[in-house]
């Protein structure tokens, strides 16, 4: 398994964030997701056999929503 965050722009509400999180848990390859409204941050674990993280942001995109890997640091 692996884990990244993902900062999201475009959430304007919790709603918002419970839809990219159903979004994502229903994702196959993902085994959770959570996703803040507060800090517009998504942290998803994910299987890497099945996709990367460039699909999530896409994925995320495909909705409208603007999504990039947070790198650390």
């Amino acid at each position: 398994m692996k884990s990244v965050t993902l900062k999201i722009q475009g959430m304007h509400c919790g709603g918002c964030a419970r839809t990219i999180q159903t979004l994502l848990e229903r994702q196959p390859g993902v085994r959770s997701a959570a996703v803040r409204f507060e800090s517009g941050e998504a942290r998803v674990v994910f299987d890497p056999t099945v996709l990367d993280e460039q699909s999530l942001v896409a994925l995320l995109e495909q909705p409208g929503y603007h999504a990039a890997v947070q790198v650390a640091g």
